[in-house]
């Protein structure tokens, strides 16, 4: 079994194991006519289910051949032009060589003796970030798991700050005491704000919802009112997150004014930009973020919009210091004379203790590309956005919410001679599932009003104004299918 270990003896193996899969990947890439073959879990959980796990095929081109039937022929593949549904992307080839990379070598990022100069790349990395949004000279942050990681962190800081005993903050009232803490953020906020809260042990009514305006950004005056009834009732405005591109419209608060209520009221910025963080590498869209140099903290998906494989993504603050609330020190690992010593460790930073060497992919892309090359793929899929929304809302089949800030569209088939919004619902419902289970596109859904309604999040920059019309035509149809059925039963 010596012979599967990676070293200096077993690397003509893994050259050859790894060249047979990426040839076998590539293939299918090559071959892939539309995003998703339409198989169902009844029809593939079987064939996972029959297999022996303690039944090992010992040779890689059978477990390739295997991996086809069970994986690679029914992946969800988001390259194709008509996967419109979610926040993936296709990724760029230098992340795809540096996952290779960074997986062969398997550094963990968790000490200065685990990795060295991975260390050193991903501190540069964040620190290219944070010169990126504005934050300042003595900013600072760590890689993370994603966008949900990032929130939940900057949110344990923005607690840490807010605490009403300060550093040292503990005894019988600290329980009552977090009850008090408060957190605001829009009702079209990311879900991982409440999620944080709970995990951080916060009140159940500790998050705030800020309404939306026709353009689904937060209410500054409504903030602002919120955060004067939490000062008058003697709680503790603990942060402000504000969204710069929300999940379900891509929609961006307005960060300026929220910088200055939270200066105002003594609360966290925290800036939730998981979606809008390739904004900071356009050419010609980048204002659509000003403000976001004012926050406290920011999250940034680069596996996002910075067409990065899953996962990559950080958390940066202002200010370094605040992240010695996450600091634990073991003497096996990150003892605390290593500070003295002035020896880099990222555990000091993070969450995690073990990481992956993520940022290197983002490393390769910007030492290949460039912030401009990306920043241009970027800008591209959202004036396809703009180019789509023009489409939407010249088709009297369609009713579209609002004009994208970045690349999302949110819109409902309307029927013409049907007026009953339920059976409206279930038709753009029907639509979706229909869809999806013919392969032939792959469209998100989610509720605006109490009301279903479809959505595209465009981050391929291949998809074009021509692959929108014809899906559009393809929801009109399943759904006047659906209708027409319906009408048939009814009778």
């Amino acid at each position: 079994m010596r012979s599967h270990l990676l070293n200096d003896t077993t690397a003509d193996r893994y050259r050859r194991s790894v060249t047979e899969g990426v040839e076998r990947v590539a293939a299918r890439l090559a071959t892939t006519d539309r995003p998703f073959t339409g198989v169902t879990v009844d029809d593939l959980a079987p064939r996972i289910e029959r297999i022996d796990l303690d039944k090992p095929l010992h040779d890689t081109t059978a477990v390739l051949d295997e991996l086809e039937e069970v994986y690679l022929q029914d992946a969800i593949y988001f390259h194709h032009p008509r996967y419109l549904a979610h926040l993936n992307c296709p990724v760029v080839i230098p992340a795809v060589l540096g996952e290779a990379v960074l997986s062969a070598v398997n550094s963990s990022l968790d000490t200065w003796d685990q990795s060295a100069g991975g260390t050193l790349i991903e501190r540069k990395l964040i620190d290219w970030t944070n010169e990126r949004i504005g934050l300042g000279p003595a900013a600072d942050g760590v890689f993370t798991s994603g966008g949900s990681q990032s929130n939940l962190q900057a949110l344990l800081l923005a607690r840490e700050e807010a605490k009403p005993g300060g550093e040292g903050w503990e005894g019988e009232g600290a329980r009552a005491d977090l009850g008090r803490l408060r957190i605001f953020a829009s009702e079209a906020s990311h879900f991982s704000v409440k999620k944080s809260a709970k995990l951080l042990g916060l009140a159940p009514d500790a998050v705030v919802s800020i309404p939306v305006g026709h353009d689904k950004r937060m209410q500054t005056v409504a903030l602002a009112h919120e955060l004067e009834r939490c000062r008058q009732d003697g709680l503790v405005p603990m942060a402000v997150v504000a969204t710069a591109g929300t999940t379900d419209f891509g929609s961006i608060d307005p960060l300026p004014e929220i910088a200055e209520l939270c200066s105002q009221f003594g609360a966290w910025m925290h800036v939730d930009a998981a979606y809008g963080c390739g904004l900071l590498t356009s050419l010609k869209n980048r204002d659509r973020i000003d403000g976001i140099e004012r926050a406290d903290s920011v999250t940034v998906d680069y596996h996002k919009s910075f067409f990065q494989p899953v996962s990559s993504s950080a958390v940066l603050v202002r200010d370094a210091t605040t992240l010695r609330h996450a600091t634990y020190h073991a003497e096996y690992l990150n003892p605390r004379r290593m500070v003295q010593e002035r020896i880099p460790n990222q555990v000091d930073k993070s969450l995690q203790t073990t990481r992956r060497f993520d940022a290197l992919k983002l490393w390769m892309t910007l030492r290949v590309m460039g912030a401009d090359g990306i920043g241009e793929l970027f800008d591209e899929v959202c004036d396809l956005a703009a180019e789509g929304w023009k489409l939407l809302a010249a088709d009297p089949r369609f009713d579209v919410v609002v004009q994208p800030s970045l690349s999302t569209l949110v819109f409902r088939y309307i029927p013409a001679a049907v007026t009953d919004p339920a059976e409206i619902d279930r038709a753009n419902l029907h639509a979706r599932k229909a869809l999806f289970a013919s392969g032939d596109a792959v469209v998100a859904g989610t509720k605006v009003g109490g009301r279903h309604y479809l959505k595209f999040t465009l981050l391929n920059p291949e998809t074009t104004t021509d692959d929108i019309a014809a899906v559009l035509d393809l929801i009109a149809g399943h759904a006047e299918q659906y209708l027409g059925e319906s009408l048939d039963r009814a009778c």
